[in-house]
């Protein structure tokens, strides 16, 4: 890494091409930044499993469903 900064309101890293000249990345595509605290304290779990939220998708859909069946006099 040859420098870190900020260009045009985005953090970057400039490197050395091996002699072709300097190239740049998005600092957040590198280790240079920290982690995101929400996916360090998560470590990549997740507080709901995919058939839970299968199952409440499909119950919304139903009461949508339903909702959307009756007259605007019958709510």
């Amino acid at each position: 890494m040859v420098s870190y900064r900020k260009n045009w309101s985005e953090d970057r890293v400039f490197f050395d091409n091996g002699g072709n000249g300097l190239v740049s990345l998005p600092a957040q595509w590198t280790d240079v930044l920290p982690p995101d605290p929400l996916d360090a304290i998560s470590e990549g779990r997740s507080p709901f499993r995919v058939n839970d939220l299968l199952e409440l998708a499909e119950l919304l859909g139903r009461i949508e469903s339903e909702f959307s069946a009756q007259g605007p006099g019958d709510v």
